[in-house]
């Protein structure tokens, strides 16, 4: 909105128009914004959840200070929707395919995670959504930016060509292209691309590798959603990891969205993704903003509403600038919490099923509760810790850990 103002004031040659026009102005600008919302609104959004009793429903876990947040209010991610979606709904082209995809997304996964916040806090209901529903839901969703990203014609990423002069010097010339490719870490030629699988499978593999890709942004989409929902569990814990996700994201953006950044790092060069990084900006602010009231001890939560929407924005940004291969490193936090449920699972049943008594790996999962855990447990097959650590000592620890990740995603544009 006030991009499209300011440019046509700038036709007017109104002084001070023109600095909309950088990317980098407003999407720093989407930072401040984002964070001065989400701390504005806070304390108000926080008073009118108490006021209607909107707490969190806390199991009996047995772990320390457990009983305190009983009376803390949850469904605080509308705090990060509003912080989010307003900076961008300002700054950012209305008319670009990828901050479409972006808004889309994070309302769709907002009202998912609100109805079930809704149906546990207001309805009583401690299940909340059926599971059944927020996979269907997660799933749509990848279906649509994978469609989305085959059918729209400014979905592309554009090939870049060297041509020689007869005096040996060269220039590059760009043809835009449909492409299914993605970033691999770690390899020289690292651009991946999902036809070579779609040409095992099929010989018709033209249609075959859409087909692919969409079920691969299902995948992530359901995968990186549901994770940060398992993270979840601490004070702080997921809106701090989202925050340093954030910022390798929108750097990602920036240098795709560049030709000269794009032939010096050997990444595919993706014209119109720039604007992503004024969404990045105020994802950052907004979680930032959020810890403000979140961090230890939290005096709100964010609930399937913030959990939801944050790991599936996540998702789609990196289907988006094609660097879904990076997020098992990226967002290793997210991953790490899913594999320790989902080993913990299947170690119970194969034990109960081979000697007829369930063993576990961890005292308790997602395994941030491990951590808190300060006994022996029988039938554990990790036991340490013995003593219980804070829960400030795990989500700092855990931030510590997302920070070295981040920067190792980084370090992958050079070290191959």
């Amino acid at each position: 909105m006030l991009y499209d103002l300011f440019r046509f004031l700038s036709h007017l040659d109104m002084p001070g128009a023109k600095i909309f026009q950088y990317i980098s102005f407003r999407s720093i600008l989407s930072l401040i914004l984002s964070l001065i919302i989400s701390i504005l609104s806070g304390q108000k959004i926080i008073n009118a959840l108490e006021k209607y009793e909107i707490m969190e429903i806390v199991r009996d876990l047995e772990l320390d200070g457990q009983n305190l947040k009983k009376k803390i209010p949850t469904m605080g991610g509308i705090i990060i929707i509003a912080a989010i979606l307003i900076p961008v709904l300002l700054l950012a082209r209305l008319s670009n395919i990828y901050i479409l995809l972006m808004v889309f997304s994070t309302i769709w996964l907002g009202i998912v995670g609100l109805i079930d916040d809704y149906i546990k806090t207001v309805c009583k209901n401690k299940k909340g959504l059926s599971w059944k529903i927020k996979i269907l839901a997660q799933s749509l969703l990848g279906l649509v930016v994978g469609l989305s990203i085959y059918l729209s014609p400014d979905a592309v990423i554009y090939k870049s060509t060297k041509i020689y002069q007869q005096s040996n010097d060269f220039f590059y010339i760009f043809l835009p292209l449909k492409s299914t490719q993605t970033t691999v870490p770690f390899l020289k030629n690292n651009n991946f691309d999902y036809r070579i699988l779609a040409k095992l499978l099929s010989t018709n593999h033209t249609k075959v590798v859409w087909i692919l890709f969409v079920l691969v942004a299902i995948f992530i989409v359901v995968a990186l959603s549901n994770g940060a929902n398992l993270t979840d569990g601490l004070d702080g814990l997921t809106a701090g990891n989202s925050t340093m996700i954030g910022v390798v994201l929108g750097i990602f953006a920036y240098v795709s969205a560049h030709s000269r950044y794009a032939i010096y790092l050997n990444i595919m060069y993706i014209p119109g993704c720039e604007e992503l990084t004024i969404f990045a900006g105020a994802f950052v602010g907004a979680c930032m903003g959020f810890l403000w009231y979140n961090s230890f001890p939290a005096q709100i939560f964010m609930g399937d509403t913030g959990s939801l929407t944050l790991g599936g924005a996540i998702a789609v940004f990196a289907i988006i600038i094609h660097k879904e291969l990076l997020l098992p490193i990226l967002g290793g936090i997210f991953f790490i919490e899913s594999f320790s449920v989902l080993i913990q699972v299947v170690y119970f049943r194969y034990s109960k099923m081979r000697t007829g008594v369930g063993k576990r790996i961890f005292k308790m999962t997602p395994i941030h509760h491990h951590f808190q855990k300060g006994h022996a447990m029988e039938g554990v097959i990790i036991q340490k810790p013995l003593n219980s650590i804070p829960e400030s000592k795990i989500v700092i620890r855990f931030w510590i850990i997302a920070i070295l990740l981040s920067v190792l995603t980084l370090i992958t544009l050079k070290l191959r």
